[in-house]
């Protein structure tokens, strides 16, 4: 009787065992499917059942609470943006237009609606990029950058940041899209986006950033982002604090038109009111020299343009029929006349 007792519990024993195993090994292949399943939504798929959508549902839960404290709300004079903690020791990716300029002083709010301090540095303003260093000693909440360049079209997204600017007791506010486009200096999804919200993170599904919200476009559901591969590729100038770009429509310019036909710099058109007609540039001078540089054609000459500031003075040297005449133009900023 006793052995049989014994071989009994040894059977319950070795089947609980099986049971265990079989359990544990359907619920490792359960999981591992559900796992393949979302990453394929989240590369672009569409849910095919409500498992798929709870799954979706946890995962963005989980993400939330991952990427939430290292968004931060910023106020810079009177405007207010987004941002987010990309280091241990502070620094702050945000958008050129919100920084504004190297240099200022800026409060940056975290996610508990604590306040800190900060300064402004480098900003790229043709993409809309800038930087900020948390100046108040801490170790800061902070979220990796992903690679940018490896987004696809239909790949979900979120974003979060303050929509019209930080508000008591609100945390940050996400939204969730997916990519439209993809270019090396600006991505463009359907994530919606208010004022206030430039600035704030666009994140992977693994949530590491991978944007900058920028421009709002019409409609609301195509919005563009500063791709986060932009300021790594420039760190350390905007760590420096440098300043470069103007925004697209407000650069620096003279007023001309060339000449499609031509292989040198022949001025086709001359702009009324535009600096180029106020120092006395004419149609059909071809534009020999620029502040002593030799120009061999109009790519050259808007090149030279670019690296000026407005208000600049130059002098320009054109071939006018037999002539050569030296003209002082100041350069202009487009939108201003």
């Amino acid at each position: 009787m006793n052995q049989q007792r014994h071989r009994t519990a040894v059977l319950i024993v070795t089947l609980a065992v099986l049971l265990v195993s079989f359990g544990w090994a359907h619920a490792q292949e359960t999981a591992a499917s559900t796992s393949v399943n979302i990453a394929k939504i989240f590369a672009g798929d569409t849910p095919d059942n409500v498992a798929d959508l709870k799954a979706m549902e946890a995962h963005i839960k989980a993400l939330t609470a991952k990427v939430t404290p290292s968004t931060v709300g910023v106020q810079v004079g009177n405007a207010q943006g987004s941002g987010v903690i990309v280091s241990r020791d502070g620094y702050v990716l945000t958008a050129a237009h919100v920084s504004g300029k190297p240099g200022r002083d800026v409060t940056i709010i975290l996610h508990d609606g604590r306040t800190v301090q900060g300064k402004t540095l480098g900003l790229n303003r043709e993409i809309d990029a800038g930087l900020m260093k948390i100046t108040t000693a801490g170790n800061w909440p902070f979220l990796q950058m992903g690679d940018s360049s490896k987004l696809k079209d239909g790949q979900w997204i979120i974003g979060t940041g303050h929509p019209n600017g930080y508000q008591s007791g609100r945390k940050p506010v996400l939204r969730l899209g997916r990519v439209l486009a993809n270019h090396a200096s600006v991505i463009v999804t359907d994530c919606t986006l208010v004022s206030g919200d430039s600035g704030g993170p666009l994140f992977d599904m693994d949530g590491k950033v991978i944007g900058i919200h920028s421009r709002i476009d019409s409609p609301l559901t195509s919005n563009m982002h500063v791709p986060a591969n932009t300021y790594k590729e420039t760190w350390d100038r905007l760590i420096d604090g440098e300043e470069w770009g103007w925004q697209p429509g407000r650069g620096p310019y003279i007023g001309v038109q060339g000449d499609p036909d031509a292989e040198d710099a022949t001025v086709a058109h001359v702009y009324q009111g535009t600096p180029a007609a106020k120092a006395g540039i004419k149609s059909g001078d071809v534009i020999q020299s620029f502040d002593g540089k030799r120009v061999e054609n109009f790519p050259m000459l808007a090149e030279f343009v670019r690296n000026k500031k407005p208000g600049d003075v130059v002098k320009i040297q054109v071939l006018r029929g037999e002539r050569t005449v030296t003209l002082d133009v100041i350069i202009g900023r487009r939108g201003r006349e």
